[in-house]
């Protein structure tokens, strides 16, 4: 039996039922989001990852209080249905497309949430991304992104806050070819080790919402690059695109972002954000690098399972935790003051940041 759920929808993309994507093998399908208070405190994100052709799907929530990500991790068998949007105790709900959705964490070790998810304006498509080590695809995937406002509650060991009054975030819904599941044993030849080199920094400005991304190759060379601005309430018409580039600075002895300096030529948008960190999220508490819950790993019919992470304790050259997000305050040069997010992942040297090794930090 292939017939599923998303086969009453007109939603197919190719002669065969919705439970097939194509034949690629590390075919996903992706939600994430992330949130904050006004002044950067109180931060959460949710991850929630279907892979059709690994029969899998998983889901992952954090919560930032007094230096510990508090995390719980979940996954379970796919069963060919890729319309049920709920991993164990993590839910998703989507009230109305490209707009609203409400995200639920049932009970669980002590840590619960329930919030919705608003759009300032509508999402953006970001350019595709089609990345190949040698002959093989390393990617090739599409993703929109869209900033918004949150409302509800987390509560961790019995401690119940409301999300704070105008609270803000970043979601974004990603599909196509990552790599996921376990790791292809057969090394390309002639590549030792992959590199990669990853920025991306949605920010929420009073007056809407500025994004840019960059991927590039150890010398520093885009293979994709773009930014974006969107006003508030905006629609698809309204988004400008353009160019950036972004100046940053490494925290001494790691690949952890301190600081940058966002120079853009988009309409609309400043012409010049600086980014300054806050405080530091670490992406292996959603899947990303996690030696234990990467994305697509087959952890039987279900498993939960929580985890605490002491931010304060961990080594910055280590491999899982290179890959993070720096919460930011962002000042623009036309007076306006915001909060952001600058993203980073950098596996392998990369010459203009001045990091000639594979694991070595900045000065």
């Amino acid at each position: 039996m292939v017939l599923s759920k998303g086969d009453e929808f007109p939603i197919h993309q190719t002669p065969e039922p919705v439970a097939y994507s194509g034949t690629d093998r590390n075919f996903y399908d992706r939600y994430f989001f992330n949130g904050y208070a006004p002044d950067g405190s109180g931060f959460f994100a949710l991850a929630f990852g279907v892979y059709p052709h690994l029969d899998v799907a998983d889901a992952h929530f954090c919560v930032i209080r007094d230096g510990v990500q508090h995390c719980i991790h979940a996954s379970r068998e796919l069963g060919m249905e890729r319309m049920d949007l709920e991993v164990g105790p993590i839910r998703i709900e989507i009230v109305e497309p490209l707009s609203r959705l409400r995200l639920t964490v049932a009970q669980t070790e002590g840590i619960a949430a329930e919030f919705e998810f608003s759009g300032r304006a509508f999402p953006i498509e970001e350019p595709r991304f089609i990345h190949r080590i040698g002959p093989r695809a390393f990617m090739d995937y599409t993703r929109m992104t869209q900033n918004g406002r949150y409302t509800g509650s987390i509560e961790v060991d019995g401690d119940r806050r409301e999300i704070a009054s105008g609270s803000l975030g970043t979601r974004d819904r990603s599909w196509g070819v990552r790599p996921v599941g376990a790791r292809d044993e057969q090394p390309l030849p002639g590549v030792s080790a992959p590199t990669f080199f990853w920025q991306w920094t949605p920010i929420n400005l009073p007056g809407g919402s500025l994004f840019y991304h960059l991927n590039a190759n150890p010398d520093g060379t885009a293979w994709n690059t773009r930014a974006a601005w969107v006003p508030e309430g905006g629609s698809v018409a309204d988004v400008t695109e353009g160019q950036g580039t972004l100046t940053a600075s490494l925290e001494p002895g790691s690949r952890w972002p301190a600081r940058g300096v966002l120079e853009l030529e988009v309409p609309g948008a400043p012409a010049v954000v600086e980014l300054k960190a806050k405080d530091r999220f670490q992406m292996r508490g959603l899947g990303y690098t996690s030696p234990d819950w990467g994305h697509g790993i087959n952890h039987g019919p279900l498993e939960v399972a929580r985890e605490d992470i002491n931010l304060a304790e961990l080594n910055p050259l280590q491999a899982d935790n290179l890959h993070v997000q720096m919460i930011c305050e962002a000042k623009a040069d036309n007076g306006d003051i915001g909060t952001g997010i600058f993203e980073q992942l950098i596996l392998g040297p990369y010459g203009p940041m001045g990091l000639n090794e594979y694991f070595d930090g900045g000065s």
